[in-house]
């Protein structure tokens, strides 16, 4: 490695506004976020799936497995007059 052309690689502190401090090693130095994995709905449990003019229940719907339909009845044939 060259000398004197790579930045400081250094202990960082990573602060979210939750109050979360993430202590890690990073050439960017102390940083406050907005979000992180405790707080952020998707890892919390707390994420609402929203739905877009019932796209979700479409895609449902169109992708559920098919449940076993009966077969259709056979057609009635219809009765002949036989002529005496």
């Amino acid at each position: 490695m060259k000398e004197g052309i790579h930045p400081k690689y250094a202990p960082n502190t990573f602060t979210c506004s939750c109050g979360n401090v993430i202590k890690t090693e990073a050439t960017i130095g102390d940083k406050y976020i907005e979000i992180c994995s405790e707080c952020h709905p998707f890892y919390t449990g707390k994420s609402k799936m929203v739905d877009t003019a019932g796209r979700v229940e479409r895609f449902k719907q169109r992708y559920a497995p098919k449940a076993a339909t009966p077969a259709p009845a056979a057609p009635v044939a219809a009765k002949t007059v036989a002529k005496k």
